[in-house]
């Protein structure tokens, strides 16, 4: 007799159970590639990194706060996004 197995289905980016993000995983928790992500930290619509030692690390809640403020969803479709 085999016994039943249960599986999950495996999500896209699962809720990291970290604080620290790295590049990689910092652009796929909000869904971006790599280059965006890079061009949105540059021009301040997502933050800096914190370093640690040599690491290179992203906040993952600085990274939702910065998600919650881009434009869009609703209610908000006549408002502009103004960065420099």
């Amino acid at each position: 007799m085999t016994a039943a197995v249960e599986t999950r289905p495996a999500s896209a980016c699962p809720l990291p159970p970290v604080l620290g993000l790295s590049r990689e995983q910092a652009a796929a928790y909000i869904g971006v590639s790599k280059s965006l992500f890079d061009e949105m930290v540059a021009d301040g619509r997502m933050p800096k990194p914190k370093k640690a030692n040599s690491r290179t690390i992203w906040d993952r809640r600085s990274l939702e706060r910065a998600f919650s403020r881009l434009p869009g969803g609703e209610g908000d479709e006549n408002e502009e996004w103004d960065f420099e």
